[in-house]
């Protein structure tokens, strides 16, 4: 047992809870999502667990290869999974683009989209959009995703008369960014680039998302929640570019999370009928959180909202 075994909140889980814990007794049959990020790590596990929940799984991953590897991993354990691969390199627009127009081309619900993918503290680098990479990857290619495949959840939602879940993984380490909160006029500045802070800004971003989304679906009288989360401090691919984080981490990876402790607020998030209603709210540990003051800050949201639709249109 760890230290992180021992705090229960008010929602009956705890930072040790399991993925399999949050949604265990809860069937998922009969609902679609998207689970981003999907070839390993958390990412992997929150597809296993809602599949092995009922829910119909898409992993739509960069490398198709890695992808149908990840789908025979769970397939191997849950027989009946009902789970497909497609293409999406989320830093990418125009793949984007091509993966919402084909998976809304296959007629498919969209109940829960979980916005998992990302990346952690590269050296500076332009995406081939030519906008820095983890803004790129972290928020923008989320927030024009989610756009582009919203009117499928409310679709999906008004023929089906349940409750839309979007659920976009932010991180603790949204409140280390850059003293402004976000640089708008210095998102592609290599000279101010600092790869924590970068880092820190797209987090910010996504439960900037979370909150502006919300007030947006929420005017329109939508039945889809919107909510950014924390999964936690865990070992895993994301640390690639962190040669003395990856070595620190594993010399405390016994007081860390596992992979399935990672993916239990993702889980908790998407499917616990707990949060029926609740929405644009920050989670860590499978409990509610209160975020950083940028990230409560609606005009930054709104602000942040306009920046990143004039980044993301159509060419």
């Amino acid at each position: 047992m760890t230290w992180i075994s021992i705090f229960t909140g008010k929602s009956g889980f705890a930072a040790s809870s399991t993925a399999e814990d949050v949604t265990k007794g809860i069937d998922g049959t009969g609902l679609t999502a998207i689970v981003t990020g999907a070839t390993s790590g958390i990412g992997l596990e929150t597809a296993r667990v809602l599949a092995l929940r009922g829910v119909h799984v898409v992993m739509p991953v960069r490398n198709i290869a890695s992808g149908e590897k990840a789908k025979e991993s769970i397939a191997e354990k849950i027989p009946n999974a009902k789970l497909e691969v497609m293409e999406l390199d989320v830093s990418s627009q125009e793949s984007v683009r091509q993966f919402a127009s084909q998976y809304c081309s296959k007629g498919l619900p969209l109940n829960i989209l979980i916005l998992n993918a990302g990346i952690m503290s590269p050296p500076f680098t332009l995406s081939k959009d030519n906008i820095e990479l983890q803004f790129a990857t972290n928020h923008l290619g989320n927030f024009l995703l989610t756009n582009l495949l919203l009117d499928t959840m409310k679709k999906t939602a008004t023929e089906s008369g349940k409750e839309g879940r979007i659920v976009i993984l932010s991180s603790e380490l949204h409140q280390t960014t850059y003293k402004e909160g976000i640089m708008f006029d210095k998102i592609n500045d290599e000279k101010s680039y600092n790869a924590m802070y970068a880092y820190g800004q797209s987090k910010l971003a996504n439960a900037l998302h979370a909150k502006e989304l919300t007030r947006r679906l929420q005017e329109e009288g939508v039945n889809i929640t919107a909510n950014s989360l924390h999964p936690g401090v865990i070992n895993t691919n994301l640390l690639r570019h962190n040669g003395i984080f990856a070595i620190f981490f594993k010399v405390v990876q016994s007081f860390l999370k596992n992979i399935p402790q990672g993916a239990a607020t993702t889980c908790y998030v998407a499917m616990h009928p707990q949060l029926k209603g609740v929405s644009g709210e920050y989670f860590a540990d499978s409990n509610l959180k209160k975020a950083s003051k940028y990230a409560q800050d609606p005009e930054l949201a709104k602000k942040l909202w306009d920046f990143s639709e004039k980044l993301t249109q159509a060419k």
